[in-house]
């Protein structure tokens, strides 16, 4: 469970483009990415916070510091995830029917000294509590690790595994499953 001294809010588009250096230093961390990073996310981010239903959920400690953020929005064809995704499902002969209506989980970072407290889960909770589309998506890096073991034990199910995408040399694997959550 996550500790009593963590809150969890969402964040207008207004408030997360203030905390943005904060968020970014977090995903550089989070993620163990070279400092330079940061510079190369942040326009990427800022134009996500203008996709119909982008939507945030930070968890703040007692001090008010960023410890997780998570975010996502309706994905729809013409972004770059999704054309990436149905040309890897299309290679593979496989159905790209997951992406007729769906929330993409874009972002979900929890800082290291913070990962396995729940905080992770409870961001993923609070961000698709309430969400219109009947299903979620989401890529991570293939491999074990605990985003791995927390998006199975949500019961995340394969819809890709060892995709590649465009500019990124590691295997990914793309996860879905049927909205709400349990």
């Amino acid at each position: 469970m996550p500790s009593r001294t963590v809150r969890y809010v969402e964040l207008t588009p207004a408030e997360f483009r203030q905390r943005l250096p904060e968020s970014l230093d977090l995903y550089v961390q989070a993620m163990r990415y070279p400092p330079g990073t940061a510079e190369q996310r942040a326009p990427m981010w800022l134009a996500h916070m203008l996709r119909e239903g982008w939507r945030n959920v930070t968890a703040l400690d007692a001090e008010g510091t960023m410890i997780g953020l998570a975010y996502g929005y309706r994905g729809r064809p013409g972004q770059w995830w999704h054309e990436q995704v149905r040309a890897g499902l299309m290679a593979r002969g496989e159905p790209t029917d997951p992406l007729d209506d769906y929330f993409e989980l874009t972002e979900l970072h929890v800082r290291p000294d913070s990962q396995g407290s729940g905080i992770g889960e409870e961001l993923v909770r609070t961000l698709l509590a309430d969400q219109r589309q009947p299903r979620v998506l989401l890529s991570t890096p293939e491999g074990p690790s605990r985003a791995w073991r927390l998006y199975r034990r949500l019961g995340f199910t394969d819809v890709l595994r060892h995709y590649r995408f465009a500019g990124d040399p590691r295997p990914f694997a793309v996860l879905g499953r049927s909205l709400p959550l349990d």
